[in-house]
């Protein structure tokens, strides 16, 4: 998928162009969502936001086509990085097709095993600053290195920043890509943590493709042959962050009272664990506050989301890539409450100046200025929120 330019068309005018090429009226398309046909109206007018995943899954698969259709993949021309970030990923697609376990890796001159260390060390410290380019700028050569080197640990690490880095890009096939490599790599070493590693990494880009029943299948799977192995170094951390994307997944299919009986599951780990950064999940109790922020953003309850966000503190966790998700989800809910506005913007600003690349690239967060700046572009914010949209080349 080649990316596009983010300051046109809009969400609202790509549902619209499909509905219309459909030759489908809005009642007859709203109602295939389950949602009110008022709601898309706006929506395509853009009267309001479609900066709420689990409505914009639900939307893509009335117009029979995926979420990244519909949001598109946003790189701002002003942000050099992040159009570098999305030039590399045609070569850590081509490198994750070349890594096939099943195949042999080929003659190559590999680098000693202390060096590939720490090169996977690097790319995961990029990663998890959310420089996006220059981890894509190592992968490819990396992802080819660990795999002749038939170093399967390494390899199933690499191929989860791979997906990582290609889901937050806005390439959610091409993470799946990158998740069933790291699967592979799992297999491979034969260790279970390892498994249910990358049972997220599938979970997550499954998500990520609005396949929510898929997701929570997988996940689920996996927190069930990972509980027997949980005290393997490792395991407890695995498994509470699959119980995270549980939840998440969950409350995409509208399922409410599990999604919270998942976050409690969750809750209870983080409770017993404390802030971890074991294989730079982060899994803790900060953490748990996080996702929960963007369950409940994406479940439609803003209020709740502005509430944990109250009581949680991003700081506890060092890694830009966790605390980003807390400033943008948590702008996301603001931005959808009476009289919040200015506090949205200020929350967007320091996800901006924490990570400008996944900001940059962030249909949702570029939504959620796009709404704010048509709702009042001096009340909301002023000058601040007219320089992150021209930063963002939102109109």
């Amino acid at each position: 998928m080649s990316p596009r330019p983010s300051q046109d068309p809009t969400i609202g005018e790509r549902i619209r162009a499909r509905r219309l090429l459909r030759g489908w009226s809005i009642r007859y398309a709203a109602s295939r969502a389950g949602v009110s046909h008022a709601t898309w109206s706006r929506i395509e007018r853009g009267r309001q936001g479609a900066d709420n995943r689990f409505m914009l899954a639900d939307i893509a698969g009335a117009l029979e086509c995926a979420p990244v259709d519909l949001a598109g993949t946003p790189v701002p021309a002003a942000d050099r990085a992040a159009v570098a970030a999305h030039a590399a990923v045609h070569g850590v697609r081509q490198a994750l097709v070349d890594v096939d376990l099943t195949e042999p890796a080929g003659e190559r001159a590999v680098p000693p095993m202390t060096e590939l260390t720490r090169v996977v060390e690097l790319a995961d410290s990029l990663r998890q600053a959310c420089d996006y380019a220059g981890t894509a700028r190592l992968l490819p050569d990396l992802l080819r290195n660990l795999h002749a080197a038939a170093a399967w640990r390494l390899l199933c690490h690499a191929t989860f920043m791979a997906s990582s880095v290609l889901r937050n890009l806005g390439y959610p096939a091409d993470s799946w890509l990158g998740a069933e490599r790291c699967r592979d790599a799992a297999e491979a070493a034969g260790d279970p943590v390892l498994r249910g590693y990358a049972g997220y990494a599938r979970a997550g880009a499954a998500t990520a493709c609005g396949a929510y029943q898929r997701g929570l299948t997988l996940a689920g799977r996996a927190v069930d042959d990972l509980r027997p192995h949980a005290g393997l170094p490792g395991g407890t951390e695995v498994l509470g962050t699959l119980q995270l994307i549980c939840a998440y997944a969950s409350r995409g299919l509208k399922k409410l009272d599990d999604s919270r009986q998942w976050l409690a599951e969750a809750d209870g780990l983080a409770g017993r664990t404390g802030e971890t950064t074991t294989m730079g999940l982060y899994f803790g109790p900060t953490n748990v506050g996080i996702w929960r922020i963007g369950v409940e953003v994406d479940g439609g309850d803003p209020g709740r989301a502005a509430e944990t966000a109250r009581s949680t503190n991003p700081a506890a966790i060092p890694a830009g890539f966790r605390q980003v998700f807390y400033y943008a989800d948590t702008a996301r809910a603001l931005a959808r409450m009476r009289g919040r506005d200015r506090e949205a913007v200020r929350f967007l600003l320091t996800a901006e100046r924490l990570a400008p690349q996944h900001v940059h690239t962030s249909a949702m967060a570029q939504e959620t200025t796009r709404m704010l700046l048509e709702r009042s572009r001096r009340q909301a914010g002023g000058t601040e929120l007219r320089g992150l949209g021209e930063r963002m080349q939102v109109a």
